[in-house]
This record gives structure tokens, sequence and C-alpha cells, in this order.
């Protein structure tokens, strides 16, 4: 079994290794003309690079290699075809990002990518086996309905990932919070003996948590460059692949009596509420407007905000702080024990709150010229380089 210095080590290789990476990776995108000028539907005000998600594939690259190489992980890649098989799923969804970036690439197209890299994870061995629906049981899944729900569940999580990527430093931080906690949780699964000490899962949370905060000080705003389709669809893949093996291989109750709460599917699902929520209000906003899912609006959680009157920055960090709110209601009765009645509540109450005061219609109207900070009016509340 992987030790905590182990851990550790794959962080740190990962960090530093997406950190040099990245300014090279924007000199190379402004070679490629790989840049997103300002425009009124986005946010930026100065041209901008668009190729992090390469600088991110070479963190997970080096972060991968560097535990294939630490005798902890023997178990992990001894007769393991997943490490190999994430690797390939990333490099194809990162061709996919990156040629959309180059050159935009329809919906049908990008989804048939992201479904084809999600067939390469489940046929390296990442898939869900196990299905366990609150109230309902435990389900042993066929290799048929494996497959769907596992291929379903990278199309949701890489969506969700792309969405909320519309503000300097958004995405990489909630992901990284998210892997974050998802490690931790999963850490308290093995010492529980509910994981195999060969699982990939772990191992694949604390390198996305690497490459993003790797990223970050590249990313922050005003950003230097943006991750792209390539980058928010790589961390998808990888969220996705690190929750399968973990959730989607226990079968046992965790941390007490209350099943519904902690079903272990329902753990991703929480920790990154903040993105599939907003991914649900968009669904349902397009499909009210009778506009196509893909089609690109101003609407999404950061973009009320900023109509709210909080700047960029702000934003960032009130979404940020939503995310590791809801991390720390699952992390702590994981650890502690306790309050597993009392949670559930607490996360629904949440939840409730934040769509309660970003939801248009459930909040004052103001207008948004009232509600926009100076200068923001200018730019329209409108997406990064590449959110959608």
């Amino acid at each position: 079994m992987p030790s905590f210095e182990a851990y550790v080590a794959v962080l740190a290789v990962t960090v530093v290794t997406t950190l040099g990476l990245t300014p090279l990776v924007r000199r190379l995108s402004v070679r490629l003309g790989a840049v997103v000028k300002p425009d009124e539907r986005r946010v930026h005000e100065r041209p901008t690079p668009t190729l992090g998600g390469v600088a991110m594939m070479g963190g997970l690259v080096a972060g991968m290699t560097v535990a294939w190489r630490l005798d902890g992980f023997d178990e992990v890649f001894a007769g393991n075809t997943e490490p190999l098989g994430v690797l390939a799923a990333g490099l194809l969804i990162l061709a996919v990002g990156v040629i959309d970036d180059l050159r935009e690439v329809s919906a049908p197209a990008k989804l048939a990518g992201i479904v084809v890299s999600a067939s390469v994870l489940v046929i390296s061995g990442v898939s869900l086996l196990v299905l366990r629906v609150p109230f309902q049981g435990t389900f042993l899944l066929s290799p048929d309905w494996s497959y769907l729900v596992s291929v379903l569940w990278v199309v949701g999580m890489t969506n969700a990932i792309n969405l909320i990527d519309g503000l300097d430093g958004l995405a990489a931080g909630i992901v990284a919070i998210a892997a974050g906690t998802f490690f931790l949780y999963a850490l308290q699964l093995t010492d529980a003996g509910l994981l195999q000490a060969g699982n990939v899962g772990p191992l694949l949370a604390v390198i996305i948590v690497g490459m993003c905060l790797g990223f970050l000080p590249w990313n922050r705003h005003p950003a230097r460059i943006f991750m792209g389709d390539g980058g928010a669809l790589l961390l998808g893949l990888l969220m996705a692949a690190s929750t399968m093996v973990v959730g989607g291989r226990t079968d046992q109750p965790f941390s007490g009596q209350s099943f519904f709460f902690f079903a272990p599917l329902l753990i991703p699902l929480l920790i990154l509420g903040v993105p599939i929520l907003d991914t649900l209000l968009a669904i349902v906003r397009r499909a009210t407007r009778r506009t196509g899912v893909a089609t690109a609006d101003k609407d999404h959680l950061h973009h009320r905000l900023m109509r709210l009157g909080h700047g960029h920055w702000r934003s960032v960090l009130i979404l940020w702080a939503w995310t590791a709110l809801l991390s720390g209601f699952v992390l702590y009765p994981t650890y502690s024990g306790r309050g597993d009645g009392i949670v559930p509540i607490g996360i629904a109450a949440l939840l409730l709150a934040l769509f309660t005061i970003l939801h248009p219609s459930l909040r004052g109207s103001r207008p948004d010229s009232q509600a926009a900070p100076a200068g923001a009016g200018d730019r329209g509340f409108a997406e990064q380089g590449h959110p959608e």
C-alpha cells in the first residue's frame, strides 16, 4: 500500500512539472496562433493563449511515471492495464479539446470524441462495476450496463467541468478542492479495508490536485493562459476515472448507518456540486428557451455572481468557498464517525441557498447595469476563452 509520503512525492513532481511546462506551452500557443482574442462574448481583456491543457497532460505523465518508479505503488501498476488506459484516454480527449481550441468542433463531433475516450477507459478496466441506488439496494452491473453507465459518467463529468470553466482560475480551483477531498475520502476507505491496495483512484486524485495547483499560478486573474477545452475535458475525464474506480468498486456502506448519504457514488456528485448544479441549470434553461443544449449563453453561476455586483476574483473565491463547504460536509462524518443524520440536511440547505441566491427568477430583479461593478459591464459578463 502506498505511504502518505509516496503520495506527497507524486504530488510535488506533478505540481513542479505542470508549473514548469505551462510557460513553455504558453509560448508554443502563441507561435501556433492558439490565442483567444477579446470580444463581446468573453470576459478577458487581452489576447490569451489557450493550450494550457497540454501542460496539464505533461503533469499527468510525470506524476504517473514517478509513481510507477516508486516501490509503494507496485500493486497499482503490476499487471494492471488501468494506468495505461487512463494515459491513452487522456491523450485522446486532450486531442479532441485542442482541436476544438484551434478550430471550433461541432457539438456532436466533440461528444463522439468524449465517448471514444470513455470507451478506451472502459476497455482498459476503468469502469463502474457496482451501482448503489439510495433506498433501492446494490446492483452488480452486467458488462453492457457497466459500459453504458461508465460512458454516461464520463460525459457528465467532462461537460460539468467544461461548463464551469468561465472565469480565470475557477475550474482549476474547484477541481483541486474536489480532487483533494476525494483523495482524503479514498484514503479512509482504504484504511477501513473497503478498497484494494492496488486501486488507482487515490493516485489519480492526488495527480489531479497537482495538475491544478501547478497550473493555477498562470491561470489566476488576470490569466496568462487558459486551460482551454483540452484542459477542461482532461480534468473531467480524470475525475470520472478516479471516482469510478473508487465509488464503483465499493459495495459496502461506510461511516455509520446512513446508507443514503454514503452511497459512494454520491460523494463525487456532492463535492462537485457547484459545476453539476451549474450544468443542470444550463440544461433546464436552454431547454426552456428551446435553444440547443450546447448553445453558449451568459447565465452561468459565475455570470450571475458578477451581475450581483461581485468582481471577477471575488466571484471565483465565492464558488471555491461553496465547493470547500460542500467538501467539508462530506469529510466531517467520514473522519469523525458522527453527523450522518444532520449532514444530508446541511448539504441540502447549502444547495437550496445557492439556488435561491443565484436563480434569476428567485432573487430580486436587478438591472445588470446597476449590479455590475465598474468596468465589468464593458465585458458583458461574457465567457472566458473556451467555457463550452
